[in-house]
């Protein structure tokens, strides 16, 4: 894959690539600077759309993070729009929950570590509320640990691939209107406090 997104290192490998450069290494952003720590914190977060470009062209801090940035803009490529950090149930919450164009419904959790995969204790308890699950890790994680019945996804933070489809298991059909309503609700009520961050209150 060629460079792509403004932020994207051109000379960049696949995310499949062991010759990637390192995270760190990366730049933050091309063509702008990220909004300030200080700035962040007087405002509460993007308050035009100047800020929302500043703000979420900033390379997300936590490795988990850049995981889902880089797999939520991979499955966009595949016209499957995404929404981070989704309950679909109290005491779940997933990583990426991604809706395709014919409905379907993916779910991925994104593991920077080994450590990180073997304290996931809920992960099981995914596969009741997708069509298909699947992990995503980077090209280190030793992908020898994920169950082998499941799907994979090597990303970065800029990208993502599909290495290993998931099987699927089709949700029923009362399952998939209480999961598409769930979506639909998160998408809309993110994007309306992006729009108007002072609406409800």
């Amino acid at each position: 894959m060629g460079a792509r997104y403004l932020d994207q290192d051109p000379g960049r490998a696949s995310p499949r690539s062991l010759a990637y450069r390192p995270l760190e290494n990366w730049p933050r952003t091309r063509g702008a600077e990220p909004a300030t720590r200080q700035h962040r914190a007087r405002t509460g977060g993007p308050q035009g759309w100047t800020d929302v470009h500043l703000w979420f062209n900033t390379l997300p801090p936590l490795p988990g993070q850049r995981l889902q940035r880089g797999v939520c803009r991979g499955l966009r490529k595949l016209d499957y729009v995404c929404v981070e950090e989704l309950i679909p149930i109290a005491g779940l919450r997933v990583d990426v929950m991604a809706l395709g164009p014919r409905g379907e419904v993916w779910v991925v959790e994104c593991k920077s570590s080994r450590a990180d995969f073997r304290a996931d204790r809920k992960w099981q308890g995914y596969l009741d509320w997708c069509d298909r699950f699947f992990w995503a890790v980077d090209a280190d994680f030793p992908v020898g640990l994920l169950p082998p019945e499941t799907g994979l996804i090597y990303a970065d933070a800029y990208d993502a691939e599909v290495v290993r489809m998931a099987p699927e298991t089709p949700l029923t059909g009362a399952r998939r209107k209480v999961v598409l309503r769930t979506f639909a609700r998160a998408a809309a009520g993110r994007l309306q406090l992006l729009r108007d961050p002072h609406a409800g209150s």
